[in-house]
C-alpha cells in the first residue's frame, strides 16, 4: 500500500518504530481503521516484516524511543509489541517507566483481548437459538418445581453479561441456566 504524504511528512520520511529507514507502508493499529492517519504508523519494510515474528527482540529494542513519540498510534503499537516481550528485562523495564495515556494503554491492549464465549458442559460454543438438554436435576429457584434431567431447552437465549449464563423457557417460564449444566443438541 502506498503511504500519504500527510503520513510520511509526519516523521520526515522515517518508520515511525525503528527511525532508521525510510517509511513505505501504512499500518493502521487495529481495532481502528484507516479513515484517519492518527490511527496508523509509518512502518518500514522491517518493521513490518518484524510484527508477526516471535524472535525479533533484538531489533524491537528501538521501540524505546518510539514508546515516546507524542502520536497515540505510535504508543499504542510500540506498547502493544513490548507486551508481547514483556518478560524480558529490558521489555519489561520499558512499559514500567513509559506513563501512557488510558485510553492509549486500552487501544494497544485490545489485541489481547479475547471475547467471552459461552460453552456448554462438554466444551461445545453456545450460540442465541440453540437447543440445550440439561444434564441433571435443576431447582428453579422462585418456582414450585424442578428441571429434571433430559429435559430438552429449545431456543435459548445468551445472557451477554455473563458468559457462564443462558435464558430458557422450562414449563413457559423464562430462567436463568448455567452452561455448565447443558449440552448443545
Amino acid at each position: 500500500m502506498s503511504i500519504s504524504q500527510k503520513l510520511q511528512d509526519r516523521n520526515q520520511n522515517l518508520c515511525e518504530l525503528c527511525n532508521t529507514e525510510t517509511s513505505k507502508h501504512e499500518y493502521t493499529v487495529s481495532p481502528k481503521n484507516d479513515d484517519s492517519i492518527d490511527n496508523q504508523v509509518a512502518l518500514c519494510d522491517t518493521c513490518l516484516s518484524s510484527l508477526d515474528k516471535t524472535d525479533a527482540a533484538f531489533h524491537w529494542r528501538c521501540l524505546e524511543g518510539s514508546i515516546w513519540n507524542p502520536e497515540p498510534s505510535v504508543q499504542a503499537l510500540s506498547y502493544r509489541i513490548l507486551q508481547n516481550y514483556k518478560e524480558e528485562d529490558w521489555a519489561n523495564n520499558l512499559i514500567n517507566s513509559v506513563d501512557l495515556d488510558e485510553n492509549t494503554v486500552q487501544w494497544a491492549l485490545s489485541a489481547f483481548e479475547v471475547a467471552d464465549v459461552h460453552k456448554d458442559a462438554f466444551g461445545n460454543v453456545l450460540e442465541n437459538g440453540d437447543n440445550v438438554v440439561l444434564t441433571q436435576i435443576l431447582n428453579v429457584k422462585g418456582t414450585s418445581f424442578s428441571a429434571s434431567k433430559g429435559t430438552v431447552v429449545k431456543r435459548i437465549k445468551l445472557v451477554s453479561d455473563n458468559p457462564e449464563q443462558i435464558e430458557g423457557k422450562i414449563n413457559d417460564q423464562t430462567i436463568v441456566i448455567l452452561c455448565k449444566f447443558v449440552k448443545k443438541l
